[in-house]
């Protein structure tokens, strides 16, 4: 398959590790973050790690969109779904993403609920273990998956006497269709349809692990570069990465999804932190110029406007963090429909998630990454989404530290 299979090619792979390997500079060790998920799945699934030396070490960041949701937002969905009678519609990985102990509702009362009424009368409440969209929806909520956020508007429409709430996430990639969506309910007249939106952005996240401690003043998490996203930056472009070579003096190389992607960019990073040099360099330039998406920043600069504040699992309170609907489309926005208010909610301490996100730890340093938390069984959502670094660890990596280093050096 054109532009695939031609960045799956074993010799070629092979070729560029070897080249990395004698580009290291001896005693050295290249502390390099890949901040999207994709690149955590390309890197785990493919063996990359263990076709490089072990001086090249990758660290996980926060860049996939289910594992930063904190689980406040999973419970106002859960409220939306049981107690507002709402049509749900959301994206297959949040079904199974764990929420606060208890939420949801009985079976016999979510299948009793009345849909015009917001405020039901209280009823059993479900089991004191962590509930889920899933589960809300095997006792009786209407939650439906969809694959975009036309599905959702194409419910609206079929459904014209219930509310519909499309559940958005997700980073600057999936932010212009839902403004579309948006937009064609207000052309429509769709008044039953409203969106809540929890699209987050990408360079506010990285400013944030910037400037964390641990990285900025007690160098626990040493980073020497990172990986730039792929997807994300067909959007916003490369340029707002500039500000983090200038002012962090970290080397950006913006990278695709295929392993011979990630093995270039490797080489890229490599070669700059060799030479002392703090750029932005482009290696996925088949599909991301410098500028992005003009058309697609344009839309949604109409339909949204950030907030000045939010939760990111793992990383706390972001600034400017995320997206919020635009007052001209306010009829749109289900957090001010339907009055949600949001409640932090602290992690399962047994889950080592918000650590990982934040390249503190790794999965094999949570004890229960394997035995009680696995994809059949989450307990946090990094194993939930197959971006998340829990997830593509468990599919592919479990047994890859068996392997001593100095095999993997070799």
């Amino acid at each position: 398959m054109k532009f695939v299979d031609e960045f799956r090619d074993g010799e070629v792979a092979r070729a560029l590790a070897r080249t990395i390997a004698t580009e290291l500079q001896p005693g050295r060790e290249y502390r390099i973050m890949e901040f999207c998920g994709g690149h955590t799945h390309a890197i785990s699934r493919y063996g990359i790690a263990e076709l490089l030396p072990a001086a090249i070490r990758f660290i996980h960041g926060p860049g996939c969109p289910v594992c930063v949701l904190p689980i406040g937002r999973i419970d106002n969905a859960i409220d939306l779904a049981t107690r507002r009678g709402v049509i749900l519609c959301t994206y297959g990985d949040t079904l199974r993403v764990p929420a606060s102990k208890g939420m949801g509702q009985s079976t016999e009362r979510a299948q009793h609920a009345n849909p015009n009424d917001l405020h039901p009368p209280e009823g059993a409440r479900g089991e004191a273990t962590p509930m889920s969209l899933l589960k809300a929806k095997a006792q009786g909520a209407d939650i439906r998956m969809v694959y975009s956020s036309a599905d959702a508007l194409k419910i609206a429409r079929d459904n014209p006497q219930r509310e519909v709430v499309f559940f958005a996430i997700g980073f600057e990639t999936t932010t212009p269709p839902t403004a579309v969506a948006i937009q064609a309910a207000a052309r429509e007249g769709l008044t039953n349809f409203s969106v809540f939106c929890n699209h987050v952005l990408t360079p506010a996240a990285i400013q944030n692990i910037l400037d964390a401690p641990q990285v900025r003043r007690l160098g626990t998490v040493p980073l020497d570069a990172f990986i730039g996203p792929s997807h994300v930056s067909t959007i916003i472009g490369s340029q707002p990465y500039e500000f983090f070579a200038e002012e962090y003096q970290k080397p950006v190389v913006i990278a695709g999804f295929e392993p011979l992607d990630v093995l270039q960019a490797t080489l890229m990073l490599v070669r700059q932190v060799n030479e002392g040099r703090c750029e932005v360099e482009n290696e996925f330039s088949r599909a991301v110029t410098r500028e992005g998406n003009r058309k697609a920043q344009k839309l949604v600069a109409e339909v949204f406007e950030l907030r000045p504040s939010f939760e990111w699992r793992g990383l706390g309170e972001v600034p400017y963090g995320a997206l919020r609907i635009h007052r001209r489309y306010q009829d749109f926005d289900a957090e001010r429909r339907f009055g949600l208010e949001y409640h932090a909610v602290p992690d399962n301490k047994a889950c080592e998630c918000g650590a990982i996100l934040r390249g503190v730890t790794t999965p094999k340093d949570c004890k229960a990454f394997g035995t009680v938390c696995t994809p059949q069984t989450p307990i946090g959502s990094c194993m939930v989404s197959n971006e998340g670094a829990c997830a593509a660890y468990y599919s592919y990596g479990r047994y890859r530290d068996a392997a001593k280093p100095e095999e993997r050096a070799a």
